[in-house]
Parts: structure tokens; sequence; C-alpha cells
């Protein structure tokens, strides 16, 4: 039986300010949890498990047993953000990152993606190509929010998200070329070859803000041969970065 606190504790962590307070983050499921447990820049904080779960990683919970709280399925009903709790929820500290000076190759920037299933996919999609920084609006999703995590799984040790005024960051690295996706951009037919890029993704519904906008060097569209008005802005993302070419 849990604890009130510990069911108290794990409820806020669906709240920002009380995850930042603490500098941590939920995951839930086998696969996200077994995957964050082998990470090197992230922490285990406290671990919530089925028997049958615990049972199965034992070796890899072998030096963290005092973390580890066998709970029943009705217990973690109580703590989990899932409609369906799978076997696993765990508290983290979040990911730290080696600090990168100048950003090199392709960049994403996100201006004020709000659903957290697109970011997480993202962030997802993201290191399918390789991309290991994403600069995002100050009022883009929390990438720690669960339902963000959910859909990232595991990506989100290995992608760092940076918060911050995009005007800003990219008057602050001049000489970065910046590419905007829009509906009124050039139709790219072929694939982009860059050394650099700023890569810039816009809201779900009103697009790129137009002081951006004003800020792209070059503004760019997927051709579109059917009969919708437009894309996904995760799916868009994704086609994007496979037309994309980083040079060495």
């Amino acid at each position: 039986m849990l604890l009130k606190s510990q069911v108290k504790y794990i409820q806020s962590l669906g709240q920002k300010k009380f995850r930042d307070a603490d500098g941590v983050f939920v995951a839930e499921g086998p696969k996200i949890v077994g995957e964050l447990l082998q990470s090197d820049n992230c922490r285990l904080v406290q671990c919530f498990a089925t028997g049958d779960w615990l049972s199965m990683h034992e070796e890899v919970l072998k030096n963290r047993q005092h973390l580890v709280i066998k709970t029943e399925d009705q217990d973690l009903e109580r703590i989990s953000f899932l409609s369906t709790p799978n076997q696993v929820l765990a508290v983290f500290t979040k990911p730290v990152f080696n600090k990168i000076q100048k950003p090199g190759g392709l960049t994403l920037m996100l201006d004020t993606i709000q659903d957290p299933g697109n970011l997480g996919t993202i962030v997802r999609t993201a290191d399918w190509f390789g991309v290991r920084r994403i600069v995002c609006s100050m009022d883009t999703a929390d990438v720690f929010n669960p339902k963000v995590v959910q859909s990232a799984m595991g990506s989100l040790i290995r992608v760092e998200l940076i918060y911050t005024g995009l005007e800003q960051y990219i008057v602050a690295n001049p000489g970065t070329p910046v590419y905007a996706s829009s509906l009124d951009g050039e139709d790219l037919h072929q694939n982009l070859r860059i050394t650099r890029m700023f890569l810039l993704m816009g809201n779900e519904s009103k697009g790129i803000s137009p002081e951006l906008e004003l800020l792209a060097t070059k503004r760019i569209r997927i051709p579109r041969t059917g009969g919708a008005e437009s894309l996904n802005v995760a799916v868009a993302t994704g086609i994007l970065l496979s037309r994309i070419e980083t040079d060495p």
C-alpha cells in the first residue's frame, strides 16, 4: 500500500512548477523506464513497479533496491498518468547534457508548439535523424510533461531541449541560415545540403510568428499533390528532416 504522501507527491509532478522545483520527471512503462535506467545522464529517484516487472529487472536494479517500491496494480492506478497503467512508474532526475558553445549541423527551432503529443513526436523524430538540439520558445509545451515523455520515449535523454526567446537566439548566432517552414514558402523539390542551419517550425494553428518570419533566410514548404489543407506539424517536421543532408 502506497503512503498518501507518496501518491500526493507523484500526482504533483503532473505540474511543471513541482517538476522544476525538484528537477525531476515521471516516466511510465517497461520500455521507456528500462531505457532510462541504463542512461548515464539521468538518475533514478524512485521506482514503483509490480512484482513481475521487478523480477525481470533484478540485474539493472541490483544497486538501487533502496529506491524501489513493490506496488500492486491498484496502487499504480492511483499514481499513473496513463489511462491504463503499465507495470512500472519511475521518477528520474532531468537529463544533463554537455554544453555546446555554438550550434553545429542542424538545430531544430519550435515556435509555440503546444500539443504534448506533437512535441514528443518531434523529439523522437529529431533523434531518429540525429538532431541533438531543439530550441523552443518559452510558450512551447514542457518536454517533461508526462504526455510528452510518453510520446518522446527514450529520445529525451539524447536530444537537448532549450527554452529561450527564439528571436534573441537567432540574433546571437549570426551567420546561421534560418529556414522557416511555411505554406507560403518555396516548394522543396530537391534535398537540401547544409553545413549548419536552423529549421524553424511554427504553431499548430497559427504557424510561425510574423516577427520570426522576418528573420528567416528562406521560407520552404513540402510540395502538395493532394487536397489536404495542411500537415500536422510533427509529420511536417519528419518530412523536412528527411530532406536535409548535413555535410561533415
